[in-house]
């Protein structure tokens, strides 16, 4: 049995060890008063222990351990009477909770065989079933007779475990959030020596350092900083921590793979009872991935994201420092406009992720032919610009030119020695050039805009001349400004939808009645007149606008057609594509879309495409016009007979009009050869099931001879020039315009 067991009357027992003193000593007293003074000091004694709040006991070590005595709080602690704790022989062990007897029994056996004191917290339970928690401490005494006992108390600290149970949860639950943070979290000694007493584990995770040996090295920290950062790091550290204020730093630290890590680090300052600082306790965020996306948008603002080339805002902030320099120093700056030929019919014919290619392979020439102090940019599309700077304004021979201008031309010349060798995309070879613009600083221009502004004029002036060459800009440069203004003029015009349409009727040869119209587009002039087709298309497919402006063309010709049938007047519609239309892969699907919301029968829509454009890539065109005669929609070929086609594709093609070009037509009556060429075009058209429409037409003359070689169709000034369409409509008002609508000639429309 347990030897830890309550006290009895303190008689004899502990009134002989050492609770004596020299008025209740035997040897001076008789012994009866001993006696009786003995009985009254252990009844005192008695009716204290009973009053405390705990369990006294006292156990007998005789090997049998026999309980000697216990306190009333017995009764309170467990509901146990103190005589039935006493003569119950196994009443302490059954109090025990089960799941604690083992361990206790366990200590209990061994301060038996030790005589060490026991010193337990158990459970135990109560009489109504409660669970109490118990601190037993006992002590092993020896009486005068030299028997010995254990001399014990048992303290109820169900609440103090409670507390010291949340306490624990409490330090687990933060303990276990702490660690689950992505970041790191330290406390370390406010010493010279940035002691560490704790760091999280996530530090292992993001660092590849363990937290054990974090702490073990003080100077780890200092050592893992990136060289750039550690002084600057290490002071804000230590000046925080002097101040006792908290911190916020940013820097970056060195991982043990070599990764760079940026690290966001706020820190407080404990201080001590005396109010000097004591603990610092910090978070050290992983801010590596807002850092890079902050160098991203940073790079970003000041690059070409496909090409990684500066932007035109680099470029201009640079030519800017560039022509202060200049002028301090007496030096040269040269522009260079480089604008790559053909670039739009590369990304028509292979794709824009082969023309996003070319960029990249043509960038990294550039690279190659330029100096390494001299800037390559890219403003946008194929467009590039060239930047040098510090140039010797001394001209290499007499009377030549200044050094800024040689220095530009003879970078020219090594790009275009570049740009000779062909381009790889696409397990394609493509062999291009560009046109180059040169301005220098202070030939022509003293200002950033100056440069810029006379560099594209120049480069427009080189295309003129042909592909592949460069040009000097020349104070004189009037066509290419001229060139430089129009396209800016396009571009708001694109913008404004500033157009207007003109229809020109479609004439049935033999009886002179229109049974349709061909769509042109004008551009009119802010001040009067018109801008020629010739001059604004072209550019507008170079400057890729041509898709908006032909999406422009075809709503206005349906819009138009909706009111002209309002008013009875229904005929055939005749529009152009260009080549970058053809190539647009939302063609056909944007033409059957426009033609149903305007309720229009597809077999009155004739696509019309020129000879050179069905030529320029025969396979996708026949692919492409496929599309639109399955559609419903009609197909002429324009100008027949200057493009060189070959036969053999013409047959592929859905076509279902040949348009005899007018310089065939012109003097038909007076040329021989051409009035063959006439014959023969009429003779193919009608061999291949197509019908043949003469372009140009002017004089009876020219009527009759084609009409005589056996020309269905026409169009020119005898009938007609190009009108607006409300002037056909009020022609159809006042004469119901029975040419147009299928009647007779002589209310066909006149110029």
């Amino acid at each position: 049995m347990l030897k830890v067991r309550p006290y009895r009357a303190l008689g004899s027992s502990m009134a002989g060890h050492g609770h004596t003193n020299d008025r209740a000593d035997p040897d001076r007293l008789g012994d009866a008063e001993a006696r009786m003074r003995r009985s009254e000091l252990g009844l005192r004694y008695r009716d204290l222990l009973d009053h405390l709040p705990a369990a006294i006991y006292v156990e007998e070590l005789n090997g049998e351990d026999r309980v000697a005595d216990v306190s009333a709080g017995i009764t309170d602690l467990l509901g146990i009477h103190p005589n039935e704790w006493i003569t119950g022989s196994s009443v302490w062990i059954d109090a025990i909770h089960p799941d604690d007897r083992a361990r206790v029994q366990a200590a209990n056996t061994r301060s038996d065989e030790t005589g060490e004191p026991f010193h337990v917290e158990y459970r135990a339970l109560h009489r109504d079933g409660r669970e109490v928690w118990i601190r037993d401490d006992a002590v092993l005494v020896t009486d005068e007779d030299g028997r010995s006992y254990w001399l014990g108390v048992m303290l109820d600290v169900t609440a103090l475990v409670s507390a010291r149970q949340d306490l624990e949860h409490a330090e687990n639950r933060y303990g276990a959030l702490v660690e689950q943070i992505p970041a790191i979290v330290y406390v370390d000694v406010a010493d010279e020596h940035m002691t560490s007493t704790y760091v999280s584990p996530q530090i292992e995770a993001i660092l590849g350092v363990e937290p054990r040996e974090y702490l073990e090295d003080p100077e780890l920290w200092s050592r893992l900083l990136h060289p750039e950062d550690r002084e600057e790091a290490v002071e804000t550290y230590l000046r925080g921590r002097a101040s006792g204020e908290p911190f916020t730093f940013e820097y970056r630290l060195v991982a043990r793979d070599g990764r760079t890590v940026w690290f966001r680090d706020s820190a407080i300052v404990l201080p001590d009872a005396e109010g000097q600082p004591s603990l610092i306790q910090g978070v050290m965020l992983d801010i590596t991935e807002r850092r890079e996306a902050e160098r991203q948008v940073a790079f970003l603002a000041y690059h070409d994201k496909l090409t990684g080339l500066p932007n035109r805002v680099f470029f201009e902030e640079m030519l800017e420092l560039g022509l202060a320099r200049a002028r301090r120093h007496d030096l040269g700056v040269a522009v260079v406009a480089f604008d790559l030929d053909e670039f739009k019919l590369v990304n028509d014919s292979l794709g824009h992720e082969a023309g996003d290619a070319l960029l990249l392979a043509l960038a990294e020439r550039l690279r190659e032919a330029t100096r390494e102090t001299d800037l390559v940019a890219r403003p946008g599309g194929d467009e590039l610009l060239l930047l040098l700077t510090d140039l010797d304004l001394t001209p290499p021979v007499p009377d030549g030119d200044d050094g800024a201008v040689v220095a530009a031309e003879s970078v020219a010349i090594r790009v275009q020695e570049a740009m000779q060798a062909p381009f790889e995309v696409d397990g394609t070879e493509l062999y291009l050039t560009g046109s180059m613009g040169i301005s220098t600083y202070p030939a022509d221009a003293d200002d950033a805009a100056g440069l810029m502004k006379n560099a594209d004029v120049a480069m427009f002036r080189s295309k003129k001349s042909g592909p592949g060459g460069y040009a000097t800009h020349r104070l004189d440069d009037g066509d290419a400004i001229q060139l430089l203004s129009l396209t800016t003029r396009l571009r708001k015009a694109v913008e404004q939808r500033s157009w207007t349409l003109h229809y020109q009727p479609l004439v049935a040869l033999d009886s002179e009645r229109a049974f349709g119209v061909e769509a042109l587009i004008r551009w009119p002039e802010p001040g009067g007149g018109l801008v020629p087709p010739g001059d604004f298309i072209p550019l507008a497919e170079e400057m890729g606008l041509i898709e908006a402006i032909g999406e422009w063309v075809l709503e206005e010709l349906c819009r138009q057609d909706e009111l002209w049938r309002s008013e009875g007047l229904t005929l055939d519609l005749g529009f152009n594509l260009s080549p970058r239309q053809l190539f647009h892969e939302q063609l056909v699907d944007t033409i059957v879309r426009k033609i149903d919301e305007h309720r229009i029968e597809p077999q009155r829509l004739t696509a019309e495409i020129t000879e050179s454009t069905a030529m320029t890539d025969p396979e996708r065109t026949r692919v492409v016009l496929n599309r639109l005669h399955e559609a419903g929609i009609r197909l002429a070929l324009d100008d027949f007979g200057t493009g060189y086609s070959s036969l053999a594709r013409l047959r592929e093609m859905p076509v279902d009009v040949l348009k005899i070009d007018r310089t065939f037509v012109r003097g038909v009556d007076a040329d021989p050869q051409n009035a063959s060429m006439v014959s023969a075009m009429v003779a193919l058209a009608s061999n291949l099931g197509m019908s043949t429409l003469a372009e140009g037409i002017e004089t009876q003359e020219e009527l009759r001879v084609l009409i005589e070689r056996g020309c269905q169709l026409g169009q020119g000034f005898l009938f007609s020039r190009p009108i607006p369409g409300e002037e056909i409509l009020a022609a159809h008002r006042r004469a119901g315009l029975r040419a147009l609508a299928g009647g007779s000639a002589d209310a066909s429309v006149s110029a």
